[in-house]
């Protein structure tokens, strides 16, 4: 199987970046892509993202999962601590976090360490949650091999009986991490392939140093 692709291209006009419009801090610049991507380009989901993790393996594997919350001190998702992403992480928290907004021709690149969010905020989110995503949480040994789609349904009909007109508790091995950035790429694409890229790199005094990069 042979295709070339060589001539698939387009030419990125939308918007700019530049140094003396972004912020000091980066969850500034963050929260204000994400607003206008959001606002303006309804045929993006704002709030996907793809988590890169090292494997026990030795491999990077990399798969989109969606951001619930963002503060200034990280990126938070929620997901099974005993998939292959938790475990991952668990043997190495540094992670990377990528956001590719192609309505807006924008890319953000995060680098930081994941960690465990307290209980009581998972609790929280995880009641927040429709019963059916609640039951789907308790159903899935994410990332374990099954023999059937069968397999899966079936525990959905015997939960849905166990837990009718019952509040469903959370599972203690589900729950959310943040990623607290130590470097953050801005990137928008510009005519030419001469792309903005800004990055922030967290320093020992806890500044951030800003430097633009070449494309």
């Amino acid at each position: 199987m042979e295709k070339d692709l060589g001539s698939y291209r387009r030419s990125y006009e939308k918007h700019e970046l530049l140094l003396k419009d972004v912020p000091e801090n980066p969850m500034e610049l963050f929260q204000k892509w994400f607003y206008e991507v959001d606002q303006f380009f309804a045929e993006d989901e704002t709030n996907a993202m793809t988590v890169s993790t090292i494997g026990k393996d030795g491999y990077p594997k990399s798969r989109v999962v969606l951001l619930k919350k963002y503060t200034y001190e990280g990126f938070i998702f929620y997901t099974n601590y005993e998939s292959e992403k938790g475990k991952a992480i668990a043997e190495n928290s540094h992670v990377c976090l990528s956001f590719f907004w192609h309505g807006a021709e924008r890319q953000i690149i995060i680098k930081g360490k994941a960690e465990k969010i307290a209980e009581n905020l998972s609790d929280g989110y995880f009641e927040s949650r429709p019963r059916g995503s609640q039951l789907g949480a308790i159903i899935s040994n994410q990332s374990d091999a099954i023999e059937s789609r069968e397999y899966l349904e079936d525990k959905l009909q015997k939960l849905e009986q166990e837990f009718e007109g019952k509040d469903i508790p959370r599972p203690d091995y589900w729950g959310g991490y943040i990623v607290k950035p130590v470097e953050i790429e801005f990137w928008q694409g510009r005519p030419n392939r001469l792309h903005d890229r800004i990055r922030y790199k967290l320093q020992k005094d806890y500044n951030w140093k800003i430097d633009r990069l070449s494309p």
